[in-house]
């Protein structure tokens, strides 16, 4: 079978994606993510919303943090044109695809092959990450399901928060405005610990999404 025949598009936030097997398929969960960053840009993410007042100037940087396919990062970019986006992933093969993404959407992105934060070398006023975070010994798991995505981009050691924990630890003294992270609700708790024990305080959550501000 050619490898092109399991590229697919997949809808997120009202726009089509290219996905490959190289990356994960965007989860309606995620698109709480981009919700959580217009809130904060003070931009109404559903009809008949009151916008915030804006806590991020309007040409605000943002990280996101293993990019996969993109979306999140193009994503943003199209709903707020002045920020400034940034996105990495340790996957050439998805970064590939990302870049394929925005210049699909002619969206301006700066992409960097980075683990992490190794390769990064500036701050942002927010960092976002949808990281790696399921757990291989969950029993409600299908893992046929998951067999089409690669593993890279799906499981964590440490009970599915090894790079959540990473990355914190990366950012204790270089600490972002913001820091959104996605995670199954059963780890919140675990994370919103973590985080306060490193400079974080919780500071709301929208479903699979945390929000956390220095402290």
């Amino acid at each position: 079978m050619n490898a092109n025949s399991k590229n697919k598009f997949i809808d997120f936030y009202g726009r089509n994606f290219l996905i490959t097997p190289d990356v994960l398929i965007p989860r309606p969960e995620t698109e709480q993510l981009i919700d959580t960053v217009l809130s904060l840009a003070g931009k109404p993410f559903l009809p008949g919303i009151k916008a915030e007042k804006p806590k991020l100037k309007s040409d605000f940087s943002l990280l996101d943090v293993g990019t996969g396919s993109g979306c999140i990062a193009i994503t943003i970019k199209e709903e707020l044109k002045n920020a400034k986006v940034t996105a990495s992933d340790i996957s050439e093969k998805a970064l590939r695809v990302a870049t394929k993404n925005a210049e699909k959407f002619n969206a301006n992105i700066n992409f960097i092959h980075s683990n992490l934060l190794e390769n990064i070398n500036q701050s942002f006023d927010v960092i976002v990450a949808n990281l790696p975070y399921v757990d291989k010994t969950w029993d409600w798991l299908d893992l046929d399901s998951l067999s089409q995505e690669p593993s890279l981009a799906l499981f964590a050691d440490d009970h599915g928060l090894a790079l959540i924990k990473e990355l914190i630890n990366q950012l204790e003294f270089k600490k972002p405005k913001y820091l959104i992270l996605e995670a199954d609700p059963c780890q919140h708790q675990a994370i919103i610990d973590y985080a306060k024990n490193h400079g974080f305080c919780h500071q709301n959550t929208r479903g699979f999404i945390l929000s956390f501000i220095p402290h």
